[in-house]
C-alpha cells in the first residue's frame, strides 16, 4: 500500500492551523482554547523536538500530556452539547430510509470457524447429504477461496461480510452447473437452489438459530431508524462522554423541553445574523478566489439563516383547536433577511389567539346533608358556563357518593364551573326538583388537580348550614400555552393601569409569541402584546407601585412593560418562559433573594427548586461554560471535522461491513449539525475524503462510490457549479481540493496496481469498476471537459504494468521460489523443473481468477489486460528459461510444462500467438523435432532387432498394461529415449482383451506409433504450419514403419510355411496365425496412423501415397491367403496321389485287392480308404478351428475358406477328369465320396456361401461320383457299405 507518512505530516500541519483558529469553549470567556484530539495512531508518538528526552523533559511531558487530555475532553464535551441539541430538536434533517442495508461483517474468529465447518463437511463429519459434484464444488471453494491469504486480509480489514462469501460460492457453482449435462426432469435452477441451501446449512453449522439474544447491542441496531435515546447513547460512545456527564448536560440543557430547544435555535440564528452583519460592516472576510465573492458570501450567510428560519417556522405547533391554521408571521426584527409574507409587518389580532382547554370534573361525595330523609334520592349537576350540563347518577340521601366524571371543552382561559345538588320532588304538582345547594369554582390550568372539599351555598332557612361537596377539577393547558398566572402589569401601549390580571403566554407559531391578559368567561384576550423584539430581564422593586413584590420587565425600543409577581419562584418561571419566547441572546440572571420562599407556591415552588438544584450541581461539575458557550463564536468547521472523524472511526469498528458509509442515524446527526451551525458542504466532503483516504491507505476497505460522490461534490463546488447553492469558493478550499485530488489519484493508481489484493475475488462487488470510473473523474481538468481516452488508458496501462510485477512477486513468494534462490544453483534440474511447473500452474490460476473476477471491470480496455498478462508472463519467462537451461540434453521432462502453458494460451484469444506464446514455441520447437527424430530412430531399430529376435508368440491382454509400459531403450544408442509424458490406451486396443493378438514386435510398433502421434496431437501446436509439418512427418513415418513391418512379416511367413509338413499331419502353428494377425492389424492401423485430413494442400498427393500402402497390405494379405490355400491343397493332392494306387489296370491295385481279400478271411481288416478319408477330414477340421480361434479378422477367414474349398473341389475334379475312361476302384469311390461330402458340410458350417459351395465344379464332381456309385453297386456284390452321395443316407462315422 502507499506510504501514508507524507500525507499525515501535511494533515498534521493543517490540523495545527485549525487548532489555532478554534476559540474557547465558552463564548468570550477565559477558558483555554481546545486542541483537536489526536488520532490513535499518533497519540503515543514522540514529539518531534525530543528524539531522546531526558528525565527532566519526561517530567515536563506528564503535565503537558494531562493538559492535552483535559483540553481534548473539554472539546469533546462542547461538541457533545451541540450534538445533543441537534438530536433533541431537529428541524432540518431526517433519518434517511432509502440507504442500502449494510451486512454484518465477518471477523477472524468467524472465518476460522467457517473453515472448520467446511473442513468437517469435506471429511464427512456432518449429516448433510451431497453428491460428488457438490463436494467437488465445496472443495474448490475451500481450497481456493476460504484458505486464501487475500480473503484473510480482507476479513481483517473489516470489509468482508457473510453475503460476500455466499456470492462468491454462488458465482462459482453457477459456472460449474452450467457445464453439467442436462438431466431429464431436473432443471439446473433446481440444482443451484439445492446447492445454495446446502451451503447455507454448512455455513450455519449446528447453531440454534431460534435462540436470539435478549437485547440487541447498539451496533447491531445501527442500521435501523434510531430513537433519540439510542442516538444519545451512540454519540456518547463516539465522543467518549460518560453517562453522568450526559445526564448533567441533558438536564442543564433541558433537552426534554421543546420550548427551550426552539428558543435556543432562535437565539443561535439571531447570533448568526449579527455575526454576518458585523462581518459585512468590518469587511473581515475569508480569503476567496475572487474579490466579488465577499458580497456574495454575506448574502449566502443571510440566505442560509433565512432558510433555517423558514424550516423552523414550518414546524407545526400543536394548537388547542383542530381547525386552527398555522400562522406564518414575519419577524419584526431583521425583516430584511426573512421574507415569509408581505413586505409590511403582520401584527397579531385578538382572533389569532385561540386556546382550547379540556376540563375534567369528578364529583366524589356530599357531606353534612341533614334536611332530607335518608331514603330520598339525591343527585348532582355540573356545567361549565356557556356549555352543556351533565348529571350524576342517583344516590340515597343516607349515602350521597358518586365518583362520576364529566368531561368538558372550553375556549375560556378562566372558565366558571357550577355544581348543584338536587333532590327529587315528591309533590304531584312539582315541575322541578328541589335544589339543596350549589358551588361556583374558577379553575385555571395552574389550579390543584386533587379532590378538595368545597362549602356549598344553601337556600335560606335550610337546615344544612355546614353542607360540603368533595370534587376535583382538572384543567389541562394546550401545548402552545407556555405559561399562565396572575401578574401585576403596567405598560405604555397596553395595560396602562397597574393592576392584577390573569396572563397567558401563547405561542402562535415558531417565531410568534404573545402575552395575553384574559377576563373571566372570555375566549379572546382583553389585551395582548406581541413579544417579538422585546428583551426580558429581572428588575428591582418600584416603590411607587402598590401590589406585587418581585419585579421584572420587557423592554423594546419605545416601550417598556413592568411586571410583578407575588413570589420569587413565580417570577423565575415567568422570566424563563418569556426568555425562551423572545429569542434574545442575553440570558437573564436572577438576583439572589434573601427572603424566605413562599410555601404557597405548590408545584411552582418545586419546579423552581429543581431548576436551582440542577444549576448548582452543574456549576459544581464545571460544565456551565459548555452550556452557556455562544455557538456563533466557535469554529464549527474544526468541530465538525472532529465529529465526522470520530463518527467514521466508530462506524468502521462496529459490527457492520459499512465500507465507509455512515448509518442512517449518523447521517441524520451530521446533516443536522451542518445545517444548524453553518458548516460548508465543501468543507464537509473535503474532510470526509481526507478521512476515507487515510483509512484506505491504512488497509481499510472503502467503497469507491463514496469517494466518487464526495469528490464530485467538491469538484463541482470548486469549479463554480453550486451543488449545494453555495457559489463562493475560498482559497483554502481550492488548495485543499488540489492536494486531495493529487493524493486521491495516487491512492487510486495504487489500488488499481494492487487490484488482486484490494478487491480480492471481485469483492466488494463492482468496487474495481467504480475505482476505474473515479480515476477517470479525477483525471478530468474540470467538470465539463472529459479527459481524453488515451490519457486514461495510459494511466491504467502503467498501473497494470506495476500490477504484473506485484502479482508475480507475491506469487513467487507464495510458491517459495525466491526463498530458495540462495540454493537454486545446488538444486537438481528435476527440482528446478518441478518448481517452475508448480509456478506455471499458479500463474495460470492467477490469470484465470483475473479473467473471472476482474475482466468485467477492465472491459473498456481488454488490450490492456492482455498487455498485463504478457508482462506477467515475461516475468515468468526468466524463471522458466533458467530452469529449462539447467535441464540435461535430450531430456523430455519439460513437455508437460509446454502442454500446461500452451493449453491455457491457445484458448485465450488475446494471448494466443502472443509474445510469450511465440517465445514458448521457439524454445520447444527444437525439442519436439529432436524428440521425433530420436523416436523414429528408436522405432526403426526396434523393428529391425525385434523381427530378428521375434519368436512370433501371440501377445495377449497387452492393453491392460499399456499405460505403464515405457518406451524401450536401444542399447546401441547412447541417449535416453523419450518417455511419453501422457498416454491413454489407443482405441484399437479395445478388443484385445478377448483375443490372441500379433507379435510382441508388431504390438510394440503400433503402440509406439500411436502413442507418439497422440502425444504430438496433445501438444496442440498453435502454429498451423509447424503443426501440419509434424502431422505429415508422423504419418509418413508410420507408413514407412508399417510397410517395413508388412514386408518382414511376409518374408518370414513364406519361410515358415515352406518348412511346414505337406501331409495330413499339418497343423498350422501359432506363429503363422500371429503373422496373419500382424498383417490384419497393420491393415487396421494404416487407416488410423497413416491418414491425413483431405483438406490440406498436399492431401491429394498424400492420398495417393497412402493408397499404395493400403494396396501393399491388401496384396500381401491376398498372397498369404493364396500361400495358405496352396499349402492346404497340396495336402489334398497327397491324399489323391495315394488313391491313385488303386487305379484300374495297375499292378499295385491287384496286389492290394488280393491282400485285402485274403486277410479278411482271418482278421478284421479296416475298410480300405476310410482311414485316409478320416485323416484328411480331421486335418481340415482342426485347421479350420485353428484359424477361427487365432485369426482376428472374419473377412479374411471367409476369403481363405472360399478359396480353400474352391481349390479343393477343383483338384478333385481334375483328378477325376483324368480318369474318365477308367472305373474307380471301390476304395477310391468310398474315400472320395466321404471327403467330398464332409468337406462340403464342414465348409458350409464355416459360413461359405451357397453359391460357392454349389459351383459348377461341385456339380460335375457330384454327378461323376453318383454315376460311379451306381456302377459300383451293380458290379460289386457287397456294395459301398452305406457310403453314398445321397444326403438322406445314413453314413457310418469313422
Amino acid at each position: 500500500m502507499l506510504d501514508p507518512s507524507s500525507s499525515e505530516e501535511e494533515s498534521d500541519e493543517g490540523l495545527e492551523g485549525e487548532r489555532r483558529d478554534v476559540p474557547g469553549a465558552a463564548g468570550g470567556g477565559g477558558s483555554p482554547r481546545a486542541p483537536a484530539p489526536a488520532r490513535e495512531g499518533r497519540r503515543d508518538a514522540p514529539r518531534p523536538g525530543s528524539p531522546s528526552p531526558s528525565v527532566l523533559s519526561e517530567g515536563r511531558d506528564e503535565p503537558e500530556r494531562r493538559r492535552d487530555e483535559e483540553q481534548e475532553r473539554r472539546v469533546r464535551l462542547q461538541l457533545y452539547v451541540f450534538v445533543v441539541r441537534c438530536i433533541a430538536y431537529p428541524f432540518n434533517a431526517k433519518q434517511p430510509t432509502d440507504m442500502a442495508r449494510r451486512q454484518q461483517k465477518l471477523n477472524k474468529q468467524q472465518l476460522q470457524l467457517l473453515k472448520e465447518r467446511f473442513q468437517a463437511f469435506l471429511n464427512g463429519e456432518t449429516q448433510i447429504v451431497a453428491d460428488e459434484a457438490f463436494c467437488n464444488a465445496v472443495r474448490s471453494y475451500y481450497e481456493v477461496f476460504l484458505k486464501s491469504d487475500r480473503v484473510a486480509r480482507m476479513v481483517q480489514s473489516g470489509g468482508c461480510s457473510a453475503n460476500d462469501f455466499r456470492e462468491v460460492f454462488k458465482k462459482n457453482i453457477e459456472k460449474r452447473v452450467r457445464s453439467l449435462p442436462e438431466i431429464d426432469g431436473l432443471s439446473k435452477e433446481t440444482v443451484l437452489s439445492s446447492w445454495i441451501a446446502k451451503y447455507d446449512a454448512i455455513y450455519r453449522g449446528e447453531e440454534d438459530l431460534c435462540k436470539q439474544p435478549n437485547r440487541m447491542t447498539l451496533s447491531a441496531v445501527s442500521e435501523l431508524i434510531l430513537s433519540k435515546e439510542q442516538l444519545y447513547e451512540m454519540f456518547q460512545q463516539i465522543l467518549g462522554v460518560k453517562k453522568l456527564e450526559h445526564q448533567l448536560l441533558y438536564n442543564a440543557c433541558q433537552l426534554d423541553n421543546a420550548d427551550e430547544q426552539a428558543a435556543q435555535i432562535r437565539r443561535e440564528l439571531d447570533g448568526r445574523l449579527q455575526v454576518a452583519e458585523k462581518m459585512a460592516k468590518e469587511r473581515r472576510f475569508p480569503k476567496f478566489i475572487a474579490k466579488e465573492m465577499e458580497t456574495m458570501y454575506i448574502e449566502e450567510l443571510r440566505s442560509s439563516v433565512n432558510l433555517l428560519m423558514a424550516n423552523l417556522e414550518s414546524l407545526p405547533v400543536s394548537k388547542g383547536g383542530p381547525e386552527f391554521k398555522l400562522q406564518k408571521l414575519k419577524r419584526s426584527q431583521n425583516s430584511a433577511f426573512l421574507d415569509l409574507g408581505d413586505e409590511n409587518e403582520i401584527q397579531l389580532s385578538k382572533s389569532d389567539v385561540v386556546l382550547s382547554f379540556t376540563l375534567e370534573i369528578v364529583i366524589m361525595e356530599v357531606q353534612g346533608l341533614k334536611s332530607v330523609a335518608p331514603n330520598r334520592i339525591v343527585y348532582c349537576t355540573m356545567e361549565v358556563e356557556g356549555g352543556e350540563k351533565l348529571q350524576t347518577d342517583q344516590a340515597e340521601a343516607s349515602r350521597p357518593q358518586w365518583g362520576t366524571q364529566g368531561d368538558f371543552t372550553t375556549t375560556h382561559p378562566r372558565p366558571v364551573v357550577k355544581v348543584k345538588l338536587f333532590t327529587e320532588s315528591t309533590g304531584v304538582l312539582a315541575l322541578e326538583d328541589k335544589e339543596l345547594g350549589r358551588v361556583i369554582l374558577y379553575p385555571t390550568s395552574n389550579s390543584s388537580k386533587s379532590a378538595e372539599l368545597h362549602r356549598m351555598i344553601v337556600p335560606k332557612n335550610s337546615q344544612d348550614s355546614d353542607l360540603k361537596i368533595k370534587l376535583a377539577v382538572r384543567m389541562d393547558k394546550p401545548p402552545h400555552m407556555k405559561h399562565s398566572g396572575y401578574l401585576y402589569a403596567l405598560g405604555q401601549k397596553v395595560w396602562k393601569r397597574w393592576k392584577k390580571r390573569y396572563f397567558v403566554l401563547v405561542q402562535v407559531s415558531q417565531y410568534t409569541f404573545a402575552m395575553c391578559s384574559y377576563r373571566e368567561k372570555k375566549s379572546e384576550p382583553q389585551e395582548l402584546m406581541q413579544l417579538e423584539g422585546y428583551t426580558v430581564d429581572y428588575t428591582d422593586p418600584h416603590p411607587g407601585l402598590q401590589g406585587g413584590h418581585m419585579f421584572f420587565n420587557a423592554v423594546k425600543e419605545g416601550d417598556t412593560v413592568i411586571f410583578a409577581s407575588d413570589d420569587e419562584q413565580d417570577r423565575v418561571l415567568w422570566v424563563q418562559a418569556m426568555y425562551r419566547a423572545t429569542g434574545q441572546s442575553y440570558k437573564p440572571i436572577p438576583v439572589l433573594q434573601t427572603q424566605k420562599l413562599n410555601p404557597k407556591g405548590g408545584a411552582l415552588h418545586a419546579d423552581a427548586q429543581l431548576c436551582e438544584f440542577y444549576a448548582d450541581r452543574f456549576q459544581k461539575q464545571g460544565m456551565d461554560e459548555f452550556i452557556s458557550a455562544n455557538p456563533c463564536k466557535l469554529d464549527h468547521a474544526f468541530l465538525f471535522r472532529l465529529l465526522q472523524r470520530q463518527t467514521l472511526d466508530h462506524r468502521l469498528n462496529d459490527s457492520y461491513s459499512c465500507l465507509g458509509w455512515f448509518s442512517p442515524g449518523q447521517v441524520f446527526v451530521l446533516d443536522e449539525y451542518c445545517a444548524r451551525y453553518g458548516v460548508r458542504g465543501c468543507h464537509r466532503h473535503l474532510c470526509y475524503l481526507t478521512e476515507l483516504m487515510e483509512h484506505s491507505e491504512n488497509g481499510a476497505v472503502i467503497d469507491p462510490t463514496l469517494l466518487h460522490y464526495s469528490f464530485a461534490f467538491c469538484a463541482s463546488h470548486v469549479h463554480g457549479n453550486r451543488p449545494d447553492g453555495i457559489g463562493t469558493v475560498s482559497v483554502e478550499e481550492k488548495e485543499r481540493f488540489e492536494e486531495i485530488k493529487e493524493r486521491l489519484s495516487s491512492l487510486l493508481e495504487n489500488q488499481i496496481s494492487h487490484f488482486r489484493y484490494c478487491f480480492p475475488f471481485g469483492r466488494p462487488e463492482g468496487a474495481l469498476k467504480a475505482t476505474l470510473s473515479l480515476l477517470e473523474r479525477v483525471l478530468m481538468k474540470d467538470i465539463a471537459t472529459p479527459v481524453p481516452a488515451e490519457e486514461v488508458k495510459k494511466v491504467v496501462r502503467k498501473c497494470l504494468e506495476k500490477a504484473a510485477l506485484i502479482n508475480y512477486t507475491r506469487l513467487t513468494e507464495y510458491a517459495k521460489i525466491e526463498g530458495q534462490c540462495k540454493t537454486m544453483n545446488q538444486a537438481t534440474p528435476a527440482r528446478k523443473l518441478e518448481e517452475v511447473l508448480h509456478l506455471a500452474e499458479l500463474c495460470i490460476e492467477v490469470l484465470q481468477q483475473n479473467e473471472e473476477h476482474h475482466a468485467e471491470a477492465f472491459a473498456w480496455w481488454p488490450d490492456l489486460l492482455a498487455e498485463h498478462a504478457e508482462k506477467f508472463w515475461s516475468l515468468f519467462t526468466v524463471d522458466m528459461d533458467t530452469a529449462l537451461e539447467a535441464q540435461p540434453q535430450d531430456s523430455w521432462d519439460s513437455f508437460p510444462l509446454f502442454q500446461l502453458l500452451n493449453n491455457f494460451l491457445r484458448n485465450d484469444t488475446l494471448l494466443c500467438n502472443g509474445k510469450f506464446h511465440k517465445h514458448l514455441q521457439e524454445i520447444f520447437v527444437p525439442l519436439v523435432v529432436r524428440y521425433v527424430d530420436l523416436m523414429e530412430s528408436s522405432i526403426a531399430q526396434s523393428i529391425h532387432r525385434g523381427f530378428e529376435q521375434e519368436t512370433w508368440q501371440p501377445v495377449k491382454n497387452i492393453a491392460n498394461s499399456l499405460p505403464n509400459v515405457a518406451l524401450p531403450k536401444v542399447p546401441s544408442l547412447p541417449l535416453n529415449l523419450p518417455q511419453i509424458p501422457s498416454f491413454s490406451t489407443p482405441s484399437w486396443m479395445a478388443s484385445l482383451n478377448e483375443s490372441t493378438n500379433g507379435s510382441a514386435t508388431s504390438e510394440d510398433l503400433f503402440w509406439k506409433l500411436d502413442a507418439l502421434q497422440m502425444f504430438v496431437c496433445d501438444l496442440h501446436w498453435p502454429e498451423q504450419e509447424f503443426a501440419h509439418h509434424l502431422e505429415q512427418r508422423l504419418k509418413l513415418m508410420a507408413s514407412d514403419m508399417i510397410e517395413a513391418c508388412v514386408k518382414r512379416t511376409r518374408t518370414t511367413f513364406e519361410l515358415k510355411l515352406q518348412k511346414a509338413s505337406k501331409t495330413t499331419d499339418l497343423r498350422l502353428p501359432a506363429s503363422v496365425c500371429t503373422m496373419f494377425n500382424v498383417l490384419v492389424d497393420a491393415r487396421k492401423q494404416s487407416t488410423k496412423l497413416c491418414a491425413l485430413d483431405g483438406g490440406q494442400e498436399f492431401g491429394s498427393q498424400w492420398q495417393q501415397y497412402h493408397s499404395k500402402i493400403d494396396d501393399l497390405i491388401d496384396n500381401t494379405v491376398k498372397d498369404i491367403i493364396s500361400l495358405l490355400v496352396s499349402k492346404f491343397v497340396s495336402v489334398l493332392e497327397g491324399v489323391l496321389s495315394k488313391l491313385s494306387r488303386y487305379d484300374e489296370g495297375t499292378f499295385f491295385s491287384s496286389i492290394l485287392s488280393f491282400t485285402v481279400k485274403a486277410a479278411a478271411k482271418y482278421v478284421d481288416v479296416p475298410k480300405p480308404g476310410m482311414d485316409l478319408a478320416d485323416t484328411y477330414i480331421m486335418f481340415v477340421r482342426q485347421n479350420q478351428d485353428i484359424l477361427r480361434e487365432k485369426v482376428n479378422e472374419e473377412m479374411y477367414i471367409e476369403k481363405l475358406f472360399d478359396q480353400w474349398y474352391s481349390n479343393s473341389m477343383k483338384v478333385i475334379c481334375v483328378w477325376l477328369a483324368d480318369r474318365l475312361d477308367i472305373q474307380l476302384h471301390i476304395y477310391q469311390l468310398k474315400t472320395l465320396i466321404k471327403i467330398v461330402k464332409k468337406t462340403y458340410r464342414d465348409f458350409r458350417l464355416q459360413g461359405v456361401l451357397e453359391g460357392t459351395l454349389n459351383s459348377k465344379t461341385y456339380d460335375t464332381l457330384h454327378r461323376r461320383l453318383t454315376v460311379e456309385e451306381a456302377t459300383a453297386s451293380v458290379s460289386e456284390g457287397g456294395g459301398l457299405q452305406g457310403i453314398t452321395m445321397k444326403d438322406s443316407d445314413e453314413e457310418e462315422e469313422g
